[in-house]
């Protein structure tokens, strides 16, 4: 259940950064913005967490904001494998996914607090 409350809460998020973020574009019904949550749940369950190993170093030295770049790079790859899969999801240049990715982790972290998911409050960094 904690799944489907994730993959709901990157949904609502994408769409309000879609909104927010000029070069963020979705074009395509509710569904396939769900689609494109759950993939985003995936990059950030699996791709993320072997980044955050490998990067830790420069993310000592910048004390955390490294971090942002990862999320920016999580978002441009759901964008990518989005655009592979035709689900209309277009990050269009970095500076989107990094104000994307900033607008998904406090729209998330929002609304896990709100819903009470411990799950998701501690993916913000």
């Amino acid at each position: 259940m904690d799944r489907v409350i994730q993959i709901l809460v990157n949904a609502a998020a994408l769409y309000v950064a879609v909104i927010v973020v000029p070069n963020l574009e979705f074009t395509g019904e509710w569904w396939k913005l769900l689609l494109v949550a759950a993939i985003f749940a995936g990059v950030n369950t699996f791709l993320r967490p072997i980044l955050r190993i490998f990067t830790l170093p420069i993310t000592i030295m910048t004390l955390g904001l490294f971090l942002l770049v990862i999320n920016a790079l999580m978002l441009v790859l759901t964008g990518a494998i989005s655009s592979e899969l035709d689900l209309g999801f277009v990050v269009g240049d970095f500076l989107a996914a990094l104000l994307g990715s900033i607008v998904i982790s406090i729209v998330g972290l929002a609304l896990s607090m709100f819903i009470g998911s411990t799950r998701m409050a501690g993916r913000v960094l």
